[in-house]
């Protein structure tokens, strides 16, 4: 009968540590990925006697609790507003390292950066994962995170030139290209309706300075308004009918207002004074200035009439009174094409473009459309394939793990990604509290692999995944305890009240 009372209070010990259990699963109903537990319940045995009906007779001493097992099962997913709250759907654990190098694991994604740009769980352990460029298990820091910036080599430019244009009118775009350093300049070009049908001379200017070189200076557009040609003047040495010398030179800043085959021929007056000599050929042509006070020295020059100097000449010799100079002009042109243009000399010794040349894009299938309808002139779209540099702005993670950085220049990069551990015996694992295990000889060694590999469920941001307790089974087990409990509590009362009537009769 002594045993009895034993018995019955084995049975109040492991119902009161089944309780034990039960609270906490229940005190945890509302943390994140928190695991519950279950008591498991084994009975004690005597040793064994001989004798009884089936030869060996044992008798009960009790219960015990035989193991508390953690509990694996995936938990719901609540939504969140931080796309750095990380949910793992199926199995594996988030990797997480202390100060002192120690991992542990989690299913507990509640990260955020810290001060130093590490990616970081609550108690402000570094989350592990791979770095940019490295299959090596590592820290994410995102503290470096910035993207350089490009060079403009690419530009193209979607408008339409109104046909309706007369002659000398002019029509004027610009957009922000950028140089190898990342700084901001400005592309211009200035369209101007020319003499020919369908014709629109064109010049560019990089932060209002001509280009080093342009070798299409013209547009020329079809009876249905599409681009049919691209056109570009050029100059022969000049030629010399008097005793001196002379070269001229293109603008490049108003080339494009040259658009026929022809030839200039120039007369000098007298010592001071030169003039353009009848001609057909250019009849709006005039000399607009001097660049220096000797005019035999340079003469700047009018073209077509519509003002600027579109080319100036550089003399040189003797020259009488009455000795002319030709000017042969040679127009040109082709097929749709690229059209480039070179600039230099940019400050901190940047670049632009593919080794100092912009490429206008006419010809590829990302080209902006240029048509020459009788509507009014106006820009539709301005592109170039450069950028500034960027800091970061915002972060965005994948299914696979895969961290995105958002930079304030437009640009995204991979900035690492996140990776998952499992395990031969999860069950094995040791509860280090602050929803961290951390692994033993039993569970064996984590195996690493990225999200979605290997058997490893998939992350999905914005998203905690919540304790998998179920508060309905939880009660369900425990009322079945506290009856257990009470039924052993019954088993020692009636035991010593049978032992105390015992006694009496002993008496």
């Amino acid at each position: 009968m002594g045993s009895a009372l034993w018995i019955a209070i084995s049975g109040l010990n492991a119902s009161s540590k089944q309780m034990d259990v039960i609270g906490n699963n229940i005190a945890n109903a509302n943390t994140m990925g928190f695991k519950a537990g279950k008591a498991y319940f084994a009975n004690v045995l005597s040793q064994s006697l001989s004798g009884g009906a089936s030869g060996v007779m044992q008798i009960g001493q009790g219960v015990t609790v035989a193991d508390v097992a953690t509990q694996f099962s995936q938990g719901s997913l609540e939504s969140t507003s931080s796309a750095l709250d990380l949910a793992i759907d199926g199995g594996g654990f988030f990797i997480v390292e202390d100060d002192e190098g120690s991992q542990y694991y989690t299913r507990a994604g509640a990260f955020h950066i810290d001060g130093e740009g590490y990616l970081v769980d609550v108690n402000n352990y570094r989350v592990q994962g791979y770095p940019p460029g490295t299959p090596t298990l590592g820290d994410i820091n995102t503290r470096n995170a910035q993207s350089a910036p490009v060079a403009s080599t690419n530009f193209s430019i979607g408008l339409n030139l109104d046909a309706r244009t007369a002659t000398g009118g002019t029509y004027n775009s610009s957009q922000t290209v950028f140089d190898s350093l990342g700084a901001a300049h400005t592309l211009a070009v200035t369209y101007m309706k020319t003499e020919g049908d369908g014709q629109w001379g064109m010049y560019v200017t990089l932060d209002g300075n001509a280009p080093d070189a342009q070798n299409y200076s013209g547009l020329s557009f079809d009876g249905m308004g599409n681009l049919e040609k691209v056109y570009s003047s050029t100059m022969s040495t000049a030629l010399v009918s008097g005793s001196g010398t002379a070269t001229a030179q293109l603008v490049a800043g108003h080339n494009g207002q040259i658009y026929q085959t022809g030839n200039l021929v120039l007369q000098r007056d007298s010592v001071n004074a030169w003039s353009v000599h009848s001609t057909s050929d250019y009849a709006n042509a005039s000399i607009m200035g001097y660049g220096t006070t000797n005019v035999d020295d340079t003469l700047l020059i009018d073209l077509d009439g519509f003002g600027g100097a579109d080319i100036t000449v550089t003399l040189g010799g003797t020259w009488a009174n009455n000795d002319t100079l030709t000017i042969p002009f040679t127009y040109t042109e082709a097929d749709p094409a690229d059209i480039n243009v070179a600039f230099s000399g940019l400050a901190n010794n940047a670049v632009i473009g593919n080794g100092g040349t912009l490429t206008w894009d006419l010809t590829s299938a990302q080209a902006e459309t240029i048509t020459g309808y009788a509507s009014s002139s106006t820009v539709k779209a301005l592109t170039n394939d450069g950028y500034p540099s960027g800091v970061l702005r915002s972060l965005a993670i994948e299914k696979d793990g895969t961290i995105t950085g958002f930079f304030t220049n437009g640009q995204t990069a991979s900035l690492g990604q996140i990776a998952l551990g499992d395990f031969p015996n999860p069950w094995g694992l040791k509860k280090m509290g602050s929803n961290l295990f951390s692994s033993t000889l039993t569970s064996g060694q984590a195996i690493i692999n990225t999200p979605g590999a290997g058997g490893l469920g998939e992350v999905t941001s914005n998203a905690l995944e919540m304790a998998n307790t179920d508060l309905g089974t939880e009660f369900i087990t425990m009322i079945t305890a506290q009856r257990a409990y009470q039924a052993n509590a019954k088993v020692i009362t009636t035991t010593d009240a049978m032992m105390a009537e015992l006694m009496n009769i002993k008496r």
